[in-house]
């Protein structure tokens, strides 16, 4: 009896430290430039591939902005609640193949993320090769 009790417990344990060990959830996002917080993004799984959508945007004076500079089917979509991270494959510790863009802009940059810690994110969008781009840290929303 107690071994199945241990054995539950190691379960719930384990099944939880795994759960806090990716990187879905909610974060928040920090613009590499100004070290201001900016928003809040959910990144999701759906079909084995994982996408970041922004859910809150922390300054009123662009909560309503929308994505003018984007092409294609974002164009003109509101910013708040658009997908902007799209087809993240996870590939060990990193998530990567995807796309990102930059709603300030409009341009699509190839990414990959990683987490850093259970409640530190990295994500890193670039051109061509990972050495010619930017990165962020974001942090987990509890």
């Amino acid at each position: 009896m107690n071994k199945q009790i241990i054995i539950l417990f190691l379960g719930i344990f384990y099944g939880q430290l795994a759960f806090s060990q990716t990187v879905v959830g909610r974060w928040k996002t920090i613009d590499d430039e100004t070290g201001k917080a900016k928003g809040v993004v959910e990144i999701y799984e759906k079909d084995g591939k994982y996408y970041g959508k922004i859910v809150e945007i922390l300054e009123a004076e662009h909560r309503h902005k929308k994505c003018t500079l984007c092409e294609g089917a974002d164009k003109d979509k509101p910013i708040l609640g658009l997908t902007f991270i799209k087809g993240l494959k996870k590939d060990g510790d990193e998530y990567n193949g995807g796309k990102v863009l930059d709603p300030k802009n409009g341009k699509v940059y190839k990414c990959y993320i990683t987490l850093e810690g259970n409640d530190k994110l990295k994500v890193r969008g670039y051109i061509g090769i990972s050495l010619f781009g930017r990165t962020q840290y974001w942090y987990r929303v509890k």
